[in-house]
């Protein structure tokens, strides 16, 4: 069985989840956040396919005597209930991926023969144009913050550096000192699914970076540190963003987040290869990266009315 536990028919079926869940994280690399969704998710289900048993007390002997026509009616009811109750398409998309990956598992330790979750639609999820800065508004938010002090200094390395690798908060948060090649001009990211990228740095980044660690007295693992000398919280860069935004006047909403479309859509509107943000931004997939490509079109659409004599 591959180095999985053979259960017994009478197995409480979560002994099996808390296996499968173990799965996720310790070999697939799936994060505790995604981890704790999928098994809230499964356990939704379990109470929907079984609602007269208690979900402690359900074996897996008691799927087995479900054909798999029957379990993927059952998931069908389960879907339309969770689009019925308002929940968001993205939400209700996750829930049938933890499904279709518990029943995968199922299959793969012998307890059931077919994926009854296979070939069930995902919901048609309307694709979101993300929010970004203009040019002018990102210089002048970076040139806004000061650089007198440790900590100063320390928020203009972070914004720079946001902006100038298009990383994510938590990917920020997790950088080490070490994770800096100052010579080569990358930084080593550890990204989703503890997959590790080097993403090229700019010099004013850098040069922040080496102002900010000039500053402090001794060297520390982490590379940007709260006033307490520990790692930073993605909540404190949050905040930090917050009154840097209103300090400067921005009127628009912005998150680290729109920092890192930011970075996407100023690379694509310069020319940079959609391939090349692809592996810069650390997507697996490239229709993932393929929504910055709508950005640059809306913006040329709305170039072209202005301009176009006949548009």
């Amino acid at each position: 069985m591959d180095g999985h536990k053979n259960y017994n028919k009478g197995t409480d079926i979560i002994m099996v989840l808390d296996e499968f869940i173990n799965t996720l994280y310790a070999e697939k690399g799936y994060s505790k956040h995604t981890c704790r969704a999928y098994y809230c998710d499964i356990k939704d289900f379990l109470k929907f396919f079984l609602p007269e048993k208690n979900i402690d007390f359900i074996t897996n002997d008691m799927l087995s005597k479900f054909t798999k026509k029957e379990i993927k009616i059952i998931i069908r009811k389960y879907m339309a209930k969770i689009q019925q109750s308002g929940l968001s398409k993205n939400s209700s998309s996750r829930k049938l991926s933890a499904l279709r990956s518990f029943f995968r598992y199922l299959v793969k330790i012998g307890q059931i023969d077919l994926n009854p979750a296979d070939y069930i639609p995902y919901p048609k999820i309307e694709m979101k144009i993300p929010n970004f800065l203009s040019i002018d508004d990102l210089f002048r938010l970076l040139d806004s913050i000061k650089s007198d002090s440790l900590l100063e200094k320390r928020n203009l390395a972070i914004f720079e550096t946001f902006y100038s690798t298009g990383t994510r908060v938590s990917e920020i948060i997790g950088l080490n000192i070490q994770d800096i090649d100052f010579k080569k001009q990358v930084v080593k990211v550890l990204g989703k699914g503890a997959k590790q990228r080097i993403v090229p740095i700019g010099k004013r980044a850098l040069k922040a970076l080496m102002q900010y660690r000039k500053m402090l007295k001794k060297e520390y693992k982490a590379l940007f540190l709260n006033k307490n000398f520990t790692r930073l919280s993605a909540r404190s860069i949050q905040r930090i963003l917050l009154k840097i935004v209103c300090e400067c006047g921005l009127n628009v909403p912005v998150s680290p987040h729109t920092l890192r479309h930011s970075f996407a859509t100023h690379m694509l509107d310069s020319g940079a290869d959609l391939r090349g943000i692809q592996e810069m931004l650390g997507h697996t997939s490239l229709s993932t990266t393929q929504i910055y490509t709508h950005v640059t079109i809306d913006k040329l659409m709305q170039v072209y009315d202005k301009a176009h004599p006949r548009s």
